[in-house]
């Protein structure tokens, strides 16, 4: 039995939402895709961030393109307080919740955005309280929250 929904979400333009309560450490649903080389990506112009990109690194050698309809796990959304987390075991991708989920609760987690100079280019709308409002992992959140208040001393 599925554990999930679509509706629309607040965070975009669709969600993946808990159709009943779901319990800490659950695994929810499988990331699908194909999995395709290093090389691969690097060669293909589909994996440029000029859009959304479904991709998930598995090992040294090889990654997972979500980018495909069947992958109904590519419609969870970013937040910067998650529900859940991706772990990979052997060339497969699970979500799992990370804490107890409520019923009619959006599924989320971090989508692990490192901070570079493109952070900008990927806002985020989860509107959480602790949202830097960029999609950035949170062990690189700090040097935001510390631009901002640089900048408000100026």
């Amino acid at each position: 039995m599925k554990l999930y929904k679509i509706k629309k979400s607040n965070i975009d333009n669709k969600g993946l939402y808990a159709k009943q309560d779901i319990k800490d450490r659950t695994k929810i649903i499988e990331y699908k895709g194909k999995i395709i080389t290093k090389k691969q990506v690097e060669k293909n112009p589909k994996f440029d961030n000029e859009k959304a990109i479904y991709l998930f690194n598995i090992n040294k050698r090889y990654d997972l393109d979500g980018d495909f309809k069947y992958n109904t796990a590519r419609l969870i959304n970013h937040s910067c307080d998650p529900n859940c987390e991706v772990f990979g075991t052997g060339l497969k991708v699970w979500v799992y919740a990370i804490r107890n989920i409520k019923k009619g609760e959006e599924l989320t987690y971090d989508y692990g955005f490192g901070f570079d100079e493109d952070y900008k280019d990927f806002p985020c709308k989860c509107g959480s309280k602790n949202c830097v409002k960029y999609i950035v992992r949170s062990e690189s959140r700090w040097r935001i929250r510390k631009l901002k208040s640089h900048k408000s001393y100026r």
